[in-house]
């Protein structure tokens, strides 16, 4: 039984990114999304043995890849719809540790960010016209 959900999850990845980069970005990108939005975050798991394991989200998380525009677009329309979203930028493959990441966001403009990838949730017709112009990952 497949479940529509009315709501989407989707991380946003440059195209030019190495695999290891685009697997390390979409974890980063994803792990903020349940710390600030619960309602995205399923029950605890548990194995026929009774062995308890963490959370998921409730729903798919669908990625997506662009260009170094289609990224800043999305970015920009992410930002006007005031979507929940979260940002990785070629600094970060740079840094150690959160505050370190932190620190290299915040010493950039938002207009200057060198985006390599962006997560973002909310209502799919919303994240759907943010997305536009990017391609399912493959």
């Amino acid at each position: 039984m497949s479940t529509r959900f009315d709501t989407k999850i989707a991380v946003l990845l440059r195209e030019d990114l190495e695999t290891w980069q685009r697997l390390n970005v979409t974890a980063f990108l994803v792990s903020g999304l349940g710390t600030q939005l619960p309602e995205v975050i399923g029950e605890p798991y548990e194995d026929a043995d009774q062995v308890p394991y963490l959370p998921m989200f409730r729903q798919p998380v669908l990625v997506f890849q662009g260009t170094k525009e289609t990224l800043r677009a999305a970015h920009t329309r992410a930002l006007s719809r005031a979507l929940p979203r979260a940002v990785f930028t070629s600094d970060l493959f740079a840094t150690g540790h959160d505050e370190a990441n932190r620190a290299a966001v915040c010493a950039v403009g938002t207009a200057d960010l060198d985006l390599v990838g962006l997560s973002v949730y909310g209502p799919k017709n919303a994240v759907d016209k943010v997305l536009k112009g990017a391609h399912m990952h493959p």
